[in-house]
């Protein structure tokens, strides 16, 4: 599994047993994206790209969280190696599962707008997010999951019943 240094923002392989604590990034896809070999091989390029932002707020957001590593679907996975492709996607129910939080990215949630008492919850309901395919198990499967608008402040947050319990 390669997770990204929120310090440092370089990709690092881990295996098994050997797989640190994590956050982990739900979003939609945007123009642009940063991919695996941008950030593996061409750092300096991928700052170019739209998507560079959205890697560098929730590398951000999680190192002030106190988490060290963040997995985020495009430029965590190496889509060039369909082995590698194939065991993401076998794997990704597990992945948000042991995840330690789930950042839930609303890139098209405007702060402003969402605490407008009179068109919040048309704002929430309409966004992108809600309307892909992974949104259900990326929703369900994490034990916390943190909703960000589009300025990367918090708009909520969900926890499993045995979390609240605590």
């Amino acid at each position: 599994m390669w997770l990204l240094d929120t310090s440092t923002l370089e990709l690092r392989d881990f295996v098994g047993a050997g797989i640190p604590p994590y956050a982990i990034l739900s979003h939609t896809w945007g123009d642009d994206e940063v991919t695996f070999k941008d950030m593996h091989k061409y750092r300096e390029a991928a700052k170019d790209k739209a998507g560079y932002i959205k890697v560098q707020k929730c590398c951000e957001k999680a190192r002030q969280d106190g988490h060290q590593y963040v997995w985020i679907d495009t430029c965590c996975i190496d889509k060039r190696s369909s082995a590698e492709l194939s065991e993401a996607i076998n794997s990704m129910w597990k992945w948000y599962q042991k995840s330690e939080v789930c950042y839930a990215y609303l890139a098209d949630v405007p702060i402003a707008e969402f605490l407008s008492p009179e068109r919040g919850n048309d704002v929430l309901s309409s966004s992108h997010w809600f309307t892909r395919g992974w949104t259900l198990q990326e929703l369900i499967t994490p034990l916390i999951v943190e909703f960000l608008g589009q300025d990367w402040s918090v708009i909520g947050i969900e926890a499993r019943p045995e979390i609240l319990a605590q």
